[in-house]
């Protein structure tokens, strides 16, 4: 059920669900399968973009291949060619506000780089480097979109907009911050071609249906990833100079009835400071706060920003007090001293809540109950009538804003669940959701897997502490599969993110192709993929060596010889390793930190 605009407003914007592709020799063309006069075609020579006239096109000979596409993601310029990105599987995943909601499953690239053949070696090399970013981006997890409406702006902005609003292509009526593809979109937009031009947001969609005794309900959590200040676990951390940080994210939990529909809103996001914590193949690398003299000015920037959006915050750190996680929990503490409007609360999750104690976080409701209380929720009824309005948000964060963050959030969604529920007398005031175990365990599994895609998205694993949200409590199942997540994540950080980071700097516009610029991928070092297997093999056969003539040192002296000597080489070898572990790890290399 949605918020539909009075009878007299424009029709509601739509976008084209089906598209017919037809490739030719020279030529992609692409066009819609309800309105076949209406379409563009990519000259496959040069990539330049041309629109159907008003009649259609005619196209000579018959097409190589034809086949149905379900949307356009958008359009990169690389070094030489233009490549088309469209979308060619999908899912329906539920509804938004009674709108149908689809998971992009799958991508194909689209090259339009015939003129490479007249490329230089360089640049055809650098094609190729660029090339395999992009089939990077194919893989992106976590992809969601709506052809019927914007899914973009939470409930209580959309019941803000002005009337006609959505008569508006969806890509304007859309919150920029959160279209992940707002780059790829701007040649498309150029062109005017709005009923092809799919905003898609990254994060997590997940729905369950309720009943609780006499009333049905439905439960949807939507997590939408900025745009901003986007990457991966440790090559975006903290924030950029105008006060972005990575891994922000906005969640909302919609609870629908046939009479109500209520909107709780959470934040999270990565400690607003500049701090690095960059991967030198230890399994914890050393963190660091960046001094700068701009630093004052990024937080205030930041929670400005969040105030103009979201009302009173809350800003509550879950990080550590001791160690380096306790020196930039210090560093973050010194700096909201000064954020006279924003209240900052300090929580030591694993002091705390440990690995299993998962009530203890009623301590930490204790201390922001009034104010949790006092923000509220927004709400309002089946005619659009606005009931309470959500006059605040409660922005999460730990070290990554995953684990220990959505467990915390999970616990805080509950909270307002509750308050809603029994607000319409779903619920009697001494009773709450945990009560009813089976639709208990719906919402538990919503947060859990939620956690998971958002895990997914930054780290690459599934989320630590997952149990805890699923089942409540730690399992050794949860142990078993947190230590893999763990290992995974070591893996993915040290050898894989430099170059997720780079794919996403380049989809994302932070980093812009140009030819005028020198190569990104020329390097006056060595290459950590070429000489790390060379490393590697040495440390082990080292090891194997030494294992071997200390096995055969009782027959004869001379093993004790070779033995030393069989060690001493594996040591050096592994004292270089370590002493260049930063040279040997996957590093981004068309960006900066900042």
């Amino acid at each position: 059920m949605d918020i539909e605009p009075p009878s007299s407003s424009p029709e509601r914007f739509k976008l084209y669900d089906e598209l017919e592709l037809l490739e030719f020799q020279d030529k992609f063309v692409i066009k819609s399968h309800q309105s076949p006069n209406h379409g563009f075609w990519i000259n496959r020579l040069d990539g330049s973009i041309n629109v159907f006239d008003d009649d259609g096109d005619t196209f000579s000979g018959s097409p190589l291949r034809t086949s149905t596409i379900y949307g356009v993601v958008g359009t990169i310029r690389l070094v030489v060619g233009t490549y088309a990105i469209v979308i060619t599987s999908r899912k329906e995943v539920g509804s938004f506000l009674g709108f149908p909601v689809y998971r992009l499953m799958s991508m194909r690239l689209l090259a339009c780089n015939e003129a490479l053949r007249f490329s230089t070696a360089q640049e055809k090399k650098d094609e190729t480097f660029f090339l395999t970013l992009l089939k990077v981006v194919e893989s992106m997890p976590g992809l969601y979109y709506s052809y019927e409406t914007d899914i973009t702006l939470n409930l209580h902005r959309r019941s803000k907009l002005v009337e006609g609003w959505t008569s508006k292509p969806i890509w304007k009526q859309a919150d920029p911050r959160f279209v992940w593809n707002k780059h790829l979109l701007e040649e498309l937009i150029e062109l005017k071609v709005d009923k092809f031009i799919v905003p898609i947001v990254q994060g997590s969609f997940q729905v369950a249906e309720l009943k609780l005794k006499d009333s049905n309900a439905t439960v949807t959590l939507f997590s939408r990833r900025c745009t901003r200040r986007l990457g991966t676990r440790m090559w975006r951390r903290g924030a950029n100079l105008e006060g972005d940080s990575a891994n922000f994210i906005e969640t909302e939990q919609l609870l629908e009835t046939e009479e109500f529909k209520f909107s709780f809103l959470q934040a999270r996001g990565s400690i607003p400071l500049l701090w690095e914590q960059i991967v030198d193949l230890s399994y914890k690398p050393h963190l660091r706060v960046i001094s700068h003299e701009e630093t004052p000015k990024i937080v205030e920037r930041h929670f400005h920003d969040l105030m103009q959006r979201y009302g009173e915050i809350v800003a509550l750190d879950l990080t550590d007090k001791h160690g380096e996680e306790g020196q930039l929990s210090a560093a973050y503490a010194a700096e909201m001293q000064n954020q006279q409007n924003v209240r900052y609360v300090p929580f030591d999750f694993h002091h705390y809540c440990g690995s299993s104690n998962f009530d203890n976080l009623k301590i930490l409701y204790d201390q922001i109950s009034e104010d949790f209380e006092k923000q509220r929720y927004f709400l309002i009824d089946r005619q659009g009538n606005i009931l309470e309005e959500q006059r605040g948000l409660v922005r999460v964060n730990c070290i990554d804003s995953l684990d220990r963050t959505n467990v915390t959030q999970c616990y805080l969604a509950q909270k307002s669940l509750n308050l809603q529920l029994q607000r319409i007398e779903a619920l009697t005031s001494s009773e709450c959701i945990s009560m009813f175990e089976e639709e208990y365990g719906k919402f538990r599994i919503l947060w859990a897997d939620q956690g998971d895609e958002i895990s997914l998205e930054y780290a690459g694993t599934h989320a630590l502490k997952g149990d805890l949200v699923r089942y409540g409590k730690q399992t050794i199942t949860g142990m078993i599969k947190d230590g893999m997540s763990a290992l995974s994540r070591y893996y993915l950080n040290n050898f894989q993110d430099g170059i997720r980071q780079d794919a996403l700097d380049l989809i994302s516009g932070h980093y812009n192709v140009s030819r005028n610029v020198p190569s990104p991928f020329r390097s006056n070092n060595f290459e950590p993929l070429t000489y790390l297997p060379v490393a590697s093999a040495l440390i082990i056969g080292g090891l194997t060596a030494t294992t071997f003539t200390l096995q055969q040192a009782g027959r004869n002296t001379q093993h004790y010889v070779s033995s030393v000597l069989c060690a001493g080489i594996t040591a050096g070898v592994m004292a270089i390793v370590k002493a260049n572990g930063r040279h040997f790890c996957s590093r981004p290399r068309l960006c900066g930190l900042l």
